[in-house]
């Protein structure tokens, strides 16, 4: 299953390059969320929380791991705010959500500052571009935290599919 996965990210990463780098180009093009797409997939995964009685924060980075939005519930824990970047940040510069990244926490790579590799953040992707990831802390569980970044995620999924 490990192989399998690690192939699979081997392809993405792979088709992920051919569309940025046009074959004679001397420039990059790199597709980026608006503004409004990042604040609403920070806010609906705010909100996905709140449902559940979870004050949280979610944060959503880019692909390089700067902060494009972030939505604070009222009472979210103060700490929530760096975990949520962290998370975002560490899957953004993996290309994979935080709870694919078990093996890597335990290595060297675990204890670099910066670095959360807890569940909670999903990677924005769609028609093989990387757009960035979405982080959430402040649930009693990063499972609970990763199901609120997939629903922020989910609620404009269908339309960045079709943007492409």
């Amino acid at each position: 299953m490990k192989k399998l996965t690690a192939l699979i990210a081997s392809a993405f990463l792979i088709s992920s390059a051919s569309t940025i780098y046009a074959e004679d180009s001397l420039t990059v093009s790199i597709k980026r969320l608006t503004m409004e797409s990042a604040n609403k997939i920070a806010t609906e995964a705010m909100l996905a929380c709140r449902k559940m009685g979870i004050q949280v924060t979610a944060t959503v980075v880019d692909k390089h791991g700067l902060v494009q939005a972030l939505a604070r519930d009222t009472l979210a824990p103060h700490v929530s705010l760096r975990i949520s970047k962290m998370k975002a940040y560490t899957a953004a510069n993996f290309t994979a959500n935080t709870s694919q990244l078990k093996r890597q926490s335990e290595s060297p790579i675990g204890r670099v500052p910066g670095l959360v590799m807890s569940d909670g953040a999903v990677i924005i992707s769609a028609g093989g571009i990387v757009y960035g990831a979405v982080g959430v802390s402040g649930a009693p569980s990063g499972t609970t935290d990763e199901q609120c970044a997939q629903a922020g995620l989910d609620a404009i999924l269908e339309d960045l599919e079709m943007a492409d």
